[in-house]
């Protein structure tokens, strides 16, 4: 009796879901402080790139602790892991070919370069959405601010916990100057320079 054949079992490279899905990978991590505006400008960037046929997929902080990081705090190593759980998750995206946005305070610019890390070079593309704290406490859309004040939220990003901003970012939104479609079509035209997306024609 003749030995099944056995399954092609050659791993599929990243390069050829790329070709496949006609992109460049790559994760667009949005930084900041809570309601600088990094969720809207990254549901946004979704759809505006998935109005163009192209295949993406966002993940928000507060959607993945719901999730799977439901187990965690909010103290500094829970932060931290929660962070490494994201970068990872983005890391698998990224090898299945899709374009990641990631909308997530991340305060500790030692956890985002350790997440920057986990991809190849050009892979990872940092966006500071450069809003400033009063401008954010102005806003408080879920009373955040207003609560960790008062010492009902303790270990607050921005009040009683740093915010290390980004030192160098591929992008900076000045979120507070320009409007979120502005900021959505900066980081198309940014994506379109680096290859990630084909140019759109002019109309």
């Amino acid at each position: 009796m003749t030995a099944p054949t056995p399954p092609d079992m050659r791993q599929i490279a990243k390069s050829e879901r790329a070709r496949a899905l006609r992109q460049k990978p790559c994760v667009v991590w949005l930084t900041g402080l809570s309601a600088a505006g990094k969720s809207s400008i990254a549901s946004g960037l979704e759809s505006r790139l998935f109005g163009r046929g192209l295949h993406c997929y966002l993940l928000d902080g507060d959607t993945v602790r719901q999730g799977l990081s439901r187990d965690l705090g909010y103290s500094d190593a829970d932060r931290q892991e929660h962070i490494r759980r994201v970068g990872e998750l983005a890391r698998l995206f990224v090898d299945a070919g899709l374009i990641v946005m990631v909308a997530l305070i991340s305060p500790f610019r030692a956890e985002r370069s350790a997440v920057r890390a986990l991809f190849e070079q050009g892979e990872f593309i940092e966006v500071f959405v450069n809003t400033p704290l009063s401008v954010c406490e102005q806003r408080d859309p879920k009373g955040l601010y207003r609560r960790a004040r008062s010492g009902q939220v303790p270990l607050f990003t921005g009040i009683d916990s740093p915010y290390e901003a980004p030192e160098h970012p591929e992008v900076m939104l000045p979120a507070d100057e320009i409007g979120i479609d502005e900021c959505v079509s900066r980081l198309v035209d940014f994506l379109e320079s680096r290859g990630n997306i084909p140019v759109r024609d002019e109309p």
